[in-house]
């Protein structure tokens, strides 16, 4: 259920990310309102995580798929050019976590 949590909460933070684009400085107001629920909700499914998962595994796979993901939306929400340097990136993030995760995580207490 903790890695449920995670993802959760990566893909809170990747939404609140990609909406502060469309806030305009904070002046277009459901952008904001997104942006804000989104960091909120993000710590929220967080903090649940970091029950059962060490926080630098946490810290480490929320960043790395949330930078995979706005990247991803960015592209396609935005029609931002990605070239293939930043794919390989990419790649090499989500391999990254993937290690983590077959690691076999111990459970801290």
């Amino acid at each position: 259920m903790s890695w449920l949590f995670l993802l959760l909460g990566v893909l809170a933070e990747a939404t609140s990310h990609v909406a502060l684009k469309a806030t305009d400085s904070f002046t277009n107001p459901l952008p904001s309102a997104v942006v804000i629920l989104g960091h909120i909700t993000a710590f929220l499914f967080l903090a649940q995580a970091m029950k059962n998962i060490p926080v630098g595994v946490v810290h480490a796979s929320w960043t790395g798929l949330a930078i995979a993901l706005v990247t991803v939306l960015s592209s396609v929400i935005y029609k931002q050019h990605i070239d293939i340097k930043v794919w390989i990136g990419m790649t090499i993030i989500a391999v990254g976590v993937a290690v983590i995760n077959l690691a076999g995580v111990s459970h801290h207490h």
